[in-house]
């Protein structure tokens, strides 16, 4: 039997994008999702179709960046599975810009997003593996954290800054509970939608033309889920064969 089947998995951000591919992916492997994210339509169509296929799924619409609604989509997955023993914190924002262009707004929106969105996750988790004594947190960053890119200088400072988050949490944590960054190098999403500088934009639709399909990422996030409790991937790259960055 997989060590991915009858794990109750948390991922938010599971609207779309890697979030939306590693729910169906998960589904096929027997867990049973808690799936947040912003868009509560999309989320009702996608527990649907994994129901249809026989999974197990739950969903609660959820704005990472309010402590109250992650604790929320936490405490239903413990209502309706009795525990918690994965999150996948996914959901994340890139408006790229030069830092010229003064877009403070969307500075702060990465910031709450991207960072406080993951300590949001951890706190609703955290406490719960820590008494089970098992678990396992798996905060999706981007290759940014480790090459840093002009107009993302914001966005690639809140991803290194999960990535340094989570190997703090790996030490704090000890051998009861595994902490896993996976960075995704340029991957097919709805990421760069969010770009609103008009030269940016243009210019990342040109870099995104080396791009992997979001259930890479998802296989990625898997083989994490997958290693025995023995065993803490600490750390994934995953980009384009392709691609120079």
């Amino acid at each position: 039997m997989s060590r991915i089947a009858e794990k109750v998995i948390v991922i938010t951000g599971a609207s779309s994008g890697i979030g939306e591919a590693t729910a169906r992916l998960l589904a096929l492997k027997g867990a049973r999702l808690v799936l947040g994210a912003r868009r509560g339509e999309r989320l009702e169509a996608l527990a649907a179709e994994i129901r249809n296929l026989g999974g197990s799924a739950e969903y609660r619409v959820t704005d990472v960046t309010r402590q109250e609604q992650v604790q929320a989509l936490v405490e239903l997955a413990v209502e309706r599975y009795g525990r918690v023993d994965v999150l996948v914190n996914n959901a994340g924002v890139m408006p790229l810009s030069p830092l010229a262009a003064l877009k403070i707004g969307e500075w702060n929106q990465m910031i709450d997003v991207n960072l406080r969105g993951v300590l949001h996750g951890i706190a609703a988790v955290l406490p719960g593996m820590q008494a089970q004594r098992s678990g396992q947190i798996i905060n999706v960053a981007s290759i940014g954290a480790y090459k840093p890119i002009a107009t993302g200088a914001v966005y690639c400072a809140t991803k290194a800054a999960v990535v340094s988050l989570s190997e703090a949490l790996r030490q704090e944590v000890g051998s009861a509970i595994r902490v896993t960054v996976i960075s995704p190098g340029v991957t097919e999403s709805d990421l760069a939608h969010s770009i609103s500088d008009a030269e940016t934009r243009v210019a990342i639709d040109e870099f995104r033309r080396e791009a992997i399909p979001a259930g890479a990422i998802a296989e990625a996030i898997a083989y994490a889920i997958g290693q025995p409790d023995t065993v803490d991937i600490s750390e994934l790259v995953v980009r384009p064969t392709a691609s120079a960055y």
